[in-house]
């Protein structure tokens, strides 16, 4: 398996889901998921939640309370392109869909785990996350890491090493 396999992989048997999913996503933002706060509702499921790529979480009312006010954007109007597209079995009834999302200049990558039920599919969870730099299994340079951690932590964790 390629490097780039890894995280595009998706079984056969999995195929027709994975095309239909794509066929939604992203998200509120295609006709196949819906274009009303009707349809989003039936979609979603009741303890949907999700982090958005600021890394704020999000809860369903929220998301529906706000689409009421200012309905989301078609991608098809604003030139978004999505591709990596993925899917993963969770469990009988459970997937993971991954994807990259580019809008204009912003990339993301994202991920929805959907539910099959007798009334159809459904979101439990969603997360888009900011790609700030397109490099996969590299390692961030020393010092961002150390940003990102409490300071002196990497000291301690290389003493309590030795």
């Amino acid at each position: 398996m390629t490097h780039h396999e890894v995280f595009t992989r998706t079984d056969s048997d999995l195929r027709s889901v994975l095309e239909e999913l794509r066929r939604r996503e992203p998200i509120f933002h295609t006709p196949e998921f819906g274009t009303t706060v009707a349809d989003f509702e039936k979609v979603l499921s009741p303890d949907y939640w999700e982090v958005g790529a600021s890394g704020r979480r999000y809860s369903r009312d929220f998301i529906l309370d706000t689409f009421r006010s200012s309905p989301p954007v078609a991608t098809d109007s604003v030139g978004w392109q999505s591709y990596d597209h993925a899917l993963r079995r969770l469990g009988p009834n459970a997937y993971l869909f991954t994807y990259t999302l580019r809008q204009a200049e912003r990339l993301t990558r994202r991920a929805t785990v959907w539910q099959s039920s007798p009334d159809g599919r459904r979101i439990l969870y969603h997360q888009g996350t900011i790609v700030s730099a397109n490099e996969d299994d590299t390692a961030p340079p020393r010092e961002e890491l150390e940003r990102s951690f409490p300071p002196g932590w990497f000291q301690k964790k290389q003493t309590e090493e030795v």
